[in-house]
């Protein structure tokens, strides 16, 4: 599913859209606008429309040294032979293409340069921490990129981003706010990367909210293979007042769980300090992985987006795995990157739908989104719409339209809800100093 298309010419929007990435600096923008005019040409259109196929892409990182997200793309390929076998979108046939972005920004800027030369009308449900590399290349496109995992500032800003999560903003000022009651001195362990030096700002808006002081920012490198000293560097720093229980929170991403046998060894004479981190970081699998009940995980807080992977709402995703990827081992139903992938396409299905067998294009998929449409996840997610200037526009963050963050804790080995329902972070971020 990832060649290019069998039909023999490309459409002569695929061929402007594509001289526009490859030959026009940003100057001459006004003379391709020019260009499409004369031609009675809309940017961003397919060429096609009734029973022509609808193309998509997904991408994400994959069999690198740091994060890999190998389930996202994995799932949605899964989705097309699924939504495919039930007679497709709105009744045309989705075409899913995938992209590895091996988490460096000459990969992600390779895969935007793709989407565009396959003339997809979104990219849906993927992963990368690079948006100054593939953003531009969508944005020149008029391409639309729905579903990210909100790992970067510039999905909560572009206004041909569309998320169905908060992101790190939100996860993080929960998880703050979380910490604040049950924490002494807060230690942020977070990469040394562009992504992670939003982290600690965030952080802090929760722990405030809570009347917390601001936790300590220790930078660590991204694909190191060991932390033993920022491990004992953290735990000094959570340690300095006997009477009070110190907080350890990784946001390392995949790299947690190896900052986490640095921290296991380390932490043999500060058997009191806590953790605290967010989904994506860890998940049930590394809970188990870590000891369990016994592990360094018991009594954590961890903040997600989206309900624990046993409530029921999820089990429509959870068929669809069972029917076309079972043995699929990428395919993980409590994995963030997963679940985000089915958000995705459930609002890229209603749009389609939105669109009554008009024609399905970059244009009339970010037209339809503009436009006020409200996407519905089955309870998964609050009601999504996108506007231009949303609630946390004040704060930089125009895009971010889904504020819920679910509290959960490790209790005797089971990642289990903290509390009942969700909590809405929105004050919270109105509140962080994010200049």
């Amino acid at each position: 599913m990832t060649g290019r298309r069998s039909t023999p010419h490309t459409s002569l929007p695929g061929l402007l859209r594509r001289l526009r990435t490859r030959l026009l600096p940003a100057g001459a923008l006004a003379v391709w606008a020019s260009l499409v005019a004369g031609c009675g040409v809309v940017p961003g259109t397919t060429g096609g429309s009734g029973g022509a196929p609808i193309t998509v892409m997904t991408w994400a990182p994959q069999d690198t040294g740091a994060t890999n997200k190998p389930g996202m793309p994995a799932f949605a390929q899964a989705y097309a032979r699924w939504i495919n076998a039930r007679g497709g979108l709105d009744g045309r046939q989705l075409r899913v293409l995938t992209c590895n972005d091996h988490n460096n920004s000459v990969g992600a800027a390779k895969c935007a340069r793709r989407a565009v030369n396959e003339d997809v009308v979104a990219v849906v449900g993927s992963y990368s921490q690079y948006a100054d590399s593939f953003f531009p290349v969508l944005e020149g496109a008029g391409i639309p990129y729905i579903g990210g995992y909100g790992i970067t500032n510039t999905e909560f800003t572009s206004p041909l981003s569309y998320p169905v999560n908060g992101g790190q903003p939100a996860l993080l000022a929960g998880l703050g706010s979380a910490l604040a009651g049950g924490c002494g001195p807060v230690a942020l362990i977070r990469p040394d990367t562009i992504a992670g030096d939003q982290l600690p700002a965030l952080i802090d808006s929760g722990l405030k909210a809570g009347g917390h002081r601001d936790a300590a920012d220790l930078r660590a490198v991204e694909d190191a293979t060991e932390y033993d000293s920022t491990s004992d560097q953290a735990l000094r720093r959570t340690t300095t007042d006997p009477a009070e229980t110190g907080c350890v929170v990784p946001a390392l991403g995949d790299r947690t769980g190896t900052f986490m046998d640095s921290f296991r060894r380390a932490r043999r004479d500060y058997p009191d300090v806590r953790m605290g981190t967010v989904l994506g970081s860890v998940d049930q699998t590394t809970i188990n992985a870590s000891g369990g009940a016994s592990g360094p995980y018991e009594g954590s807080y961890v903040t997600g987006w989206y309900p624990v992977a046993s409530d029921p709402r999820w089990d429509p995703m959870k068929k669809v795995i069972k029917k076309e990827a079972f043995s699929d081992i990428r395919i993980d139903a409590a994995d963030t990157g997963v679940q985000t992938t089915w958000l995705a396409y459930t609002v890229f299905r209603q749009v389609v739908e939105s669109l009554n067998g008009s024609e399905v294009s970059a244009d009339s998929v970010t037209r339809a989104l503009d436009g006020g449409l409200k996407v519905t996840t089955g309870g998964l997610t609050p009601t999504l719409q996108w506007k231009f200037q949303d609630k946390l526009a004040s704060v930089g963050f125009p895009r971010l339209v889904n504020t819920d963050v679910t509290v959960q804790v490790v209790r005797d080995g089971r990642l289990v809800s903290a509390r009942r329902g969700i909590v809405d972070v929105t004050k919270t971020l109105q509140a962080a100093n994010l200049t």
